[in-house]
C-alpha cells in the first residue's frame, strides 16, 4: 500500500508480513475517509468564517474545523501502513517506476484538466466574460497554478520515495516504532500519548515558525508549510506498524484497541475539539482576531491540534476495528475510492457555482452538494476505467 490508490483501493495492497487476510477495518475506515473529504469540500462554502455563498449555517464551522484537523494526516498513516514490507517484494527501479505511474502520472495529468476545470467554476464568479481557454492558459504560464486536494498526491509519492531510500540505508530503521506498535496491542493509549508527543514537538515548533496560512508553492506544487513534518510523522509511523506483526500491534483486531470501549475515545477527542472552540472564541471574542497571532496562542491550538488528530485517528479506527456490523457501500466504494478522491473536486465546485443563485437554505445547498458529488463522482470513476490501461491506475 505505498500509494494513495492502493490505499484506497485495498484489494491492490501488499500484505504485511504474519497478515493471512487484508484488514477488513482498514477497507472501511479508507473508504469512509473519502467520503469525509468530499464532504469537507462540499460544506466550505457554506461557513461562516470562509463562505462564498450567501447562506451559511454554524454547524458547518464545526465540520470543518474537525475534518481539517485530521483527515489528510490519517491518509497519510493509512498510505504509510503496508509500505515498508512492499519493499522487499520487488526491485528499487521497479518500485520507482511503479509510484511515479501510480502517484505522478494521475497528478501531471489532474494538475492540467481536473485542477483548471475545478477553479474555472470560481474564477466565473469574478469574471463572466472569461473563457475557460483564456483561463487555462493564464493559470498555466502566469499562475496562481492551485493543486487543490491534489496536493496530497505528489506530497505521498515524495514520502513514498524517501521511505524507499530509508529503507535501503536500513530495513530495521522503523523498528522501534514496531515495538512500541506490539505493546500497542494491550495499551493502545501509550501507542497514542507516542504520536502525540512526537507531533506536537514536530508541528508546534513549525507553526510558529511559518504561521498557520503559509504555503509552499511552485507551479501546481503547493503544500501548508507548517504541517509538512506533521504529514511526514503520520506517514512513518503509520510505516513503522506495518513492518511486522501487524495482527499483534495496536492495529490488530484481536486487540484492546478493537474490543474495547468506544466511550473514553469519544472523550479523548471531544476534549481537545473543544479546546480548540475555546481558543478560537479567545482569537475572535477577546484578542480581536489579531494578525499575526501571539505565539502563546499558536502553541496552544497546535498542541490541542495534534491531540485532536491524533485523538479521533484511534477513535475511527477503533470504532472500525470493533464493528461486527456489515458497511455496504463503503465496501462497494473501496475500489473505486482513489478515483473519486481524484475526480470530485471539479464536480463540487462546479454543483455549488450552480447552486449559488438559488435561494434554499444552506443546509439544503450542502446536502445536494455531497449527495451528488459523491455519485457523479463515482460514475466518472467507473466510466474512466473503462479506459485501456486507467485500471492499473485508478
Amino acid at each position: 500500500m505505498t500509494s494513495i490508490s492502493e490505499t484506497m483501493a485495498p484489494a491492490q495492497v501488499h500484505a504485511a508480513p504474519k497478515a493471512s487476510s487484508r484488514n477488513v477495518a482498514l477497507d472501511h475506515a479508507r473508504s469512509f475517509l473519502t467520503l469525509v473529504v468530499v464532504l469537507h469540500h462540499a460544506v466550505i462554502p457554506y461557513t461562516h468564517f470562509g463562505h462564498t455563498d450567501a447562506k451559511s449555517w454554524l454547524g458547518f464551522d464545526f465540520i470543518v474545523a474537525a475534518t481539517d484537523s485530521f483527515f489528510m494526516a490519517m491518509f497519510f498513516f493509512l498510505s504509510g501502513l503496508f509500505v515498508w514490507p512492499s519493499f522487499s517484494h520487488k526491485p528499487w527501479a521497479i518500485h520507482l517506476r511503479d509510484r511515479v505511474f501510480r502517484l505522478g502520472l494521475p497528478f501531471a495529468i489532474a494538475a492540467v484538466t481536473v485542477i483548471p476545470i475545478a477553479y474555472y467554476a470560481i474564477a466565473l464568479r469574478q469574471n463572466p466574460d472569461i473563457s475557460f481557454a483564456d483561463f487555462w492558459w493564464n493559470m498555466v504560464t502566469v499562475g496562481p497554478w492551485p493543486s487543490g486536494p491534489l496536493w496530497f498526491v505528489w506530497v505521498l509519492m515524495v514520502f513514498d520515495l524517501l521511505a524507499s531510500l530509508l529503507y535501503r540505508v536500513s530495513p530495521k530503521l522503523l523498528d522501534p516504532i514496531n515495538r512500541l506498535s506490539q505493546q500497542g496491542f494491550e495499551q493502545p493509549a501509550k501507542f497514542v500519548l507516542f504520536l502525540l508527543a512526537l507531533t506536537a514537538l514536530l508541528y508546534i515548533p513549525s507553526l510558529l515558525y511559518f504561521g498557520p496560512v503559509r504555503w509552499f508553492e511552485f507551479g501546481p506544487f503547493s503544500v501548508q508549510a507548517s504541517r509538512i513534518l506533521l504529514y511526514a510523522t503520520y506517514f512513518f509511523v503509520g510505516a513503522g506498524i506495518g513492518v511486522a506483526h501487524f495482527k499483534e500491534g495496536v492495529l490488530g483486531a484481536d486487540g484492546r484497541l478493537a474490543k474495547g470501549s468506544n466511550w473514553g475515545w469519544l472523550i479523548a477527542t471531544l476534549i481537545p475539539y473543544a479546546m480548540l472552540w475555546v481558543l478560537i472564541y479567545i482569537k475572535h471574542e477577546i484578542l480581536g482576531n489579531p494578525e499575526p497571532q501571539p505565539n502563546w496562542y499558536l502553541a496552544a491550538y497546535g498542541f490541542f491540534f495534534v491531540a485532536f488528530s491524533a485523538a479521533i485517528l484511534f477513535a475511527i479506527l477503533g470504532f472500525f476495528l470493533g464493528s461486527k456490523r456489515p458497511w455496504h457501500l463503503l465496501d462497494r466504494m473501496q475500489a473505486d475510492a482513489y478515483g473519486i478522491f481524484l475526480v470530485h473536486y471539479p464536480i463540487v465546485l462546479w454543483l455549488q457555482y450552480w447552486l449559488f443563485d438559488y435561494d434554499m437554505p444552506a443546509i439544503i445547498k450542502a446536502v445536494i452538494a455531497f449527495v451528488l458529488t459523491v455519485a457523479f463522482s463515482w460514475a466518472v470513476t467507473a466510466a474512466l476505467k473503462k479506459i485501456p490501461g486507467s485500471g492499473h491506475v485508478l
